[in-house]
């Protein structure tokens, strides 16, 4: 089974340079991040919560204000969202690690529960992460997750159709693969749960602005390494337009709940 082959410095680049806008762009993160908590919530079992790929510390704040008398820790690769986390939050006592979550920097049986909201398909080995966060875990503990599926911007890949040969688009995981690497990892007792997100833009020129804003650049592999010309952007822009309804463009994002136990 092919593992996603993502520029991993472009990542780390990417989040690190929208710190700044991220929070006034991250509208459906914080939805799902709040549809995450509500499907699958904390459980009452004592022992630290770790929020791995916090970004700005949305999901952190209610994870720490749910978790009441439970230890919080929140990890991020890119230090200006660690920062602006630990900003957002700084009354709340959480404690704050920057590093890779594909290289978890803890010892075994740390923590007793793992959320991750839209963070994980920024991974380049998953089956990988699934099992260190299975070492991580302590006995019955839970990982929960939210992240996107491979119909996200479908209307954005559709557009590109035709103009080049390139990934205009990073490429995402099925449930069905999801599903195999948790169990690889040797987790169980998996539960999913797939919804399908449809936001409004008034352009397309808006979602790429948006895009931009969280740091959702494409980071794959078999992206165009020249800058797109104006011809092949306007010619993206033209076909993505003729979909419009009522002076607005659509755009779709997949996204998956699990929730996996050790």
């Amino acid at each position: 089974m092919s593992l996603a082959v993502l520029d991993k410095a472009k990542i780390r680049h990417s989040f690190a340079a929208a710190a700044d806008s991220y929070d006034s762009a991250a509208k459906l993160q914080r939805q799902v991040a709040l549809a995450l908590l509500q499907k699958f919530p904390l459980q009452s079992m004592p022992g630290w919560v770790l929020d791995m790929g916090c970004g700005t510390g949305f999901l952190t704040r209610h994870l720490s204000v749910e978790s009441q008398d439970l230890s919080c820790l929140a990890l991020d690769i890119a230090l200006p969202m660690l920062q602006a986390s630990r900003r957002n939050n700084r009354s709340l006592p959480v404690d704050y690690v920057c590093a890779d979550a594909e290289e978890l920097p803890f010892v075994d049986r740390s923590f007793q529960q793992v959320y991750s909201n839209l963070a994980l398909q920024w991974c380049q080995n998953l089956p990988a992460v699934f099992a260190d966060v299975r070492r991580v875990l302590m006995p019955d503990g839970q990982l929960v997750f939210s992240i996107f599926g491979p119909e996200t911007l479908r209307e954005l890949k559709a557009a590109w159709i035709g103009v080049d040969d390139f990934a205009h688009v990073n490429d995402f995981y099925s449930v069905g693969q999801i599903r195999d690497f948790l169990q690889m990892a040797g987790l169980g007792q998996v539960d999913v749960e797939t919804v399908m997100y449809r936001l409004r833009y008034p352009s397309v020129l808006a979602l790429m602005r948006e895009l931009k804003d969280l740091g959702a650049h494409n980071v794959s592999h078999a992206r165009n390494r020249r800058l797109t010309t104006r011809s092949q952007l306007q010619q993206m822009l033209m076909q993505y337009e003729n979909s419009m309804l009522n002076g607005e463009i659509l755009a779709s994002y997949d996204i998956i709940f699990v929730r996996a136990r050790r």
